[in-house]
């Protein structure tokens, strides 16, 4: 009887839509993009465990798309150009304003010294990164757009098969991320050197979020 009502009140995903979904979304994370570009440049810049942190920050600030999705909110900014422009700006400016300070720290190290950039606190990266994903509306639209095409309404609770698909998605983007962030930490272990130690790293991952943010202010709507 219990197990009964728990299966009304919390209706399971149909499993070959979240077959297709999982199998889908790893396509998605898996393709580099924003996100992959901005865990290596972390990764490259201030090693492995920076860039595991911004992977988990990102998957982090997923949820609030996630949130929005099921609240509706999403398809806000879907329907109004103004609303859409605003995030889009906002989410550019983060961006170019982590590459400015990127450079602007790889200016004043000497190499072969401890960076300012590599001293940033968890705490500072992670914000960032779940900042990063917040400020991309286009994961808010993807979502409204993606998600809704593996819900089963025969199921019901549809916000609820919603919030399930979106923890699925942000835990494989922790997994697709993270191993991003190992790929490149291996990478600059292996350079190793004044290459790594000195300020090539920074101004690298300086021009990387310079390059992503130009591009979020650059790309219109239907790109």
């Amino acid at each position: 009887m219990l197990a009964s009502k728990i299966s009304l009140e919390y209706p399971m995903l149909n499993g070959a839509l979240l077959l297709g979904f999982v199998a889908a979304a790893l396509v998605v994370l898996v393709l580099p993009g924003p996100g992959v570009f901005y865990v290596m440049a972390r990764t490259l810049g201030q090693g492995t465990r920076a860039g595991l942190i911004s992977a988990l920050g990102l998957s982090v600030g997923v949820f609030a798309h996630v949130a929005a999705a099921v609240a509706g909110l999403s398809a806000i900014l879907t329907t109004s150009a103004t609303a859409f422009e605003v995030v889009r700006m906002l989410g550019a400016g983060y961006l170019i304003y982590l590459g400015l300070s990127a450079l602007l720290s790889a200016r004043k190290t000497k190499a072969g010294a401890v960076t300012a950039a590599s001293s940033l606190p968890s705490g500072r990266i992670f914000r960032d990164g779940v900042i990063v994903s917040i400020l991309n509306p286009k994961i808010a639209v993807f979502f409204l757009a993606f998600l809704p095409q593996f819900v089963d309404q025969a199921l019901g609770a549809v916000p609820l098969q919603i919030l399930l698909l979106g923890l699925i998605y942000a835990a494989l983007a922790v997994m697709t991320d993270g191993s991003y962030a190992l790929l490149a930490g291996n990478l600059r272990h292996r350079l190793r050197g004044r290459l790594v130690q000195g300020s090539l790293p920074q101004y690298f991952s300086g021009f990387v979020y310079l390059g992503l943010g130009l591009h979020t202010l650059l790309t219109g709507r239907r790109d």
